[in-house]
């Protein structure tokens, strides 16, 4: 897609670390895409600014503005259709989507989820992994599917658990490794590598099944 960079949207609640990665990486040229949209549910949202600050179009649609959860889904549809996007990534959004919203976007529709999925699905994944006793941990970037955290997964990156962490120390490694493979899922999908089967079951890349999600080792995470 030289030359056609991929019109993404952007979907964020807070922070934007994850933004700010995707944002970094089409700036330094490793993500052929432009980023025609950052939306949030909440005005108050640090990543906001960081996309003010990048000079990219936003929109606040406070959920709180619409009655329910179909018609807030709906106006976010028309915002993110509107700005000409052909991928929308997630990037902390902390809203459940309905199904119709999914299903529109099906197949180009990408989250990212702070383990390594299929385990450890929903919230305060940090503190779950540390209570079982876990020894190792991750990020994983999966497509989305109605079901929450169900979609077939494309990439993930383990992290170390160590003697002594919290919630806090091991989510600041993650976090790390959430802004590796996250943009580099957003490439290899501007690349057209990248696809869902037609049962929402499986990745496709460049048309074939992959047997299992790709893996990327960030040696940061793994120095002592």
């Amino acid at each position: 897609m030289a030359g056609n960079p991929l019109p993404i949207a952007v979907l964020i609640s807070g922070n934007g670390s994850n933004l700010q990665a995707i944002i970094d990486a089409i700036a330094r040229g490793e993500v052929p895409a432009v980023i025609t949209l950052v939306v949030s549910n909440n005005a108050d949202a640090h990543g906001l600014e960081r996309a003010r600050r990048a000079g990219l179009p936003v929109r606040v649609l406070d959920h709180r503005d619409w009655p329910d959860r179909e018609s807030y889904d709906r106006a976010l549809m028309e915002a993110i259709d509107a700005s000409g996007a052909r991928l929308v990534v997630l990037a902390g959004f902390m809203r459940i989507l309905s199904d119709p919203f999914v299903e529109h976007y099906r197949g180009r529709l990408l989250n990212i989820h702070p383990s390594l999925l299929p385990r450890y699905k929903g919230l305060n994944t940090h503190a779950r992994v540390l209570a079982a006793g876990e020894r190792e941990h991750g990020a994983s970037v999966h497509f989305v599917t109605p079901a929450l955290d169900d979609g077939p997964v494309i990439v993930q990156a383990p992290v170390p658990v160590r003697p002594g962490d919290t919630p806090e120390t091991l989510a600041q490694r993650v976090h790390q490794v959430e802004h590796v493979i996250y943009p580099l899922a957003v490439k290899w999908f501007a690349e057209g590598h990248l696809g869902m089967d037609p049962e929402g079951k499986r990745v496709l890349w460049d048309g074939r099944p992959l047997d299992h999600p790709r893996q990327v080792r960030v040696e940061s995470v793994w120095a002592a």
